[in-house]
């Protein structure tokens, strides 16, 4: 069995343009995401997707596999099938999407994320990952389980997901909907598994179940609820590792700064 991660990366971004080739830290950020998937020894190769040259080229700059996709894809899930379908890969082989603004998920985290496909038993092709939301960070606003941009995820008692949301599921009827403890709830991590068949599926052609965003898809701008909606199952990881993908300056200015506190630490140690 072949498993494949594929990144996508796209120059466009409405709020940091270029963030693939942000490189403030030394490394273009799409290097850290590809370098920190390579370390990840149950995936047999990592590839970039991407629709922009310049990206293409960072990439082999830093001996990088990178492959060209079509410019109009509506999401990263199209353009990660579609080279999945360029390189042949039978059904059963898994094909594991990773954002290309997400250079802090590590090898553990993957490993973990394969597993749970395989766990995840009859009728379950797909895999994601979530963590609890800390105790010790915000209860309110950015970064909280009340922050919109901070996907929850709930789970049944296999560990399969039964619906993803902006907002805070499950409600606290308890806490009126405050957030007492952060913990309680679910923070989905935006990397999936799919078996290759499945996938084909998942970007059939518009007017099919898997192909067209229904009502939930369309209220949320969760493409994964058309996915449950359509009848697929979704296994749920739970992993203790949080991370974060860059979406803004200030989440970049913030991964710099990580970066170098963690690039002084190892200058201490040697």
């Amino acid at each position: 069995m072949t498993r494949v991660a594929v990144i996508p990366a796209r120059y466009a971004s409405t709020r940091l343009p270029g963030k693939p080739l942000a490189r403030d830290t030394g490394k273009y950020l799409i290097q850290h995401v590809y370098e920190s998937v390579a370390r990840c020894r149950s995936i047999d190769r990592v590839v970039v997707a991407t629709d922009d040259e310049r990206i293409a080229e960072a990439v082999r700059s830093f001996d990088g596999e990178a492959i060209m996709t079509r410019a109009d894809h509506p999401s990263g899930t199209g353009r990660v099938a579609e080279v999945a379908g360029s390189l042949g890969l039978a059904d059963a082989d898994i094909v594991i999407n990773v954002q290309g603004d997400e250079p802090e998920i590590n090898a553990a985290v993957l490993d973990r994320l394969i597993e749970a496909l395989g766990a995840g038993g009859e009728g379950c092709s797909i895999a994601t990952i979530a963590a609890r939301f800390a105790d010790d960070g915000p209860r309110v606003g950015a970064g909280s389980p009340l922050d919109p941009n901070r996907v929850k995820v709930v789970v049944d008692d296999r560990g399969r997901a039964l619906y993803f949301s902006r907002s805070l599921i499950p409600y606290s009827r308890e806490t009126s909907g405050k957030v007492d403890r952060p913990s309680r709830w679910l923070l989905h991590l935006g990397a999936y598994a799919f078996r290759a068949g499945a996938l084909r599926t998942l970007v059939a052609p518009a007017g099919s179940s898997a192909g067209s965003a229904g009502a939930l898809e369309r209220a949320e701008s969760l493409e994964q609820l058309r996915w449950l909606a359509s009848g697929f199952g979704i296994a749920v990881a739970l992993v203790e590792h949080r991370f974060v993908g860059i979406d803004t300056p200030q989440d970049y200015a913030a991964f710099v700064e990580r970066v170098g506190r963690m690039s002084g630490v190892e200058c201490e140690a040697g």
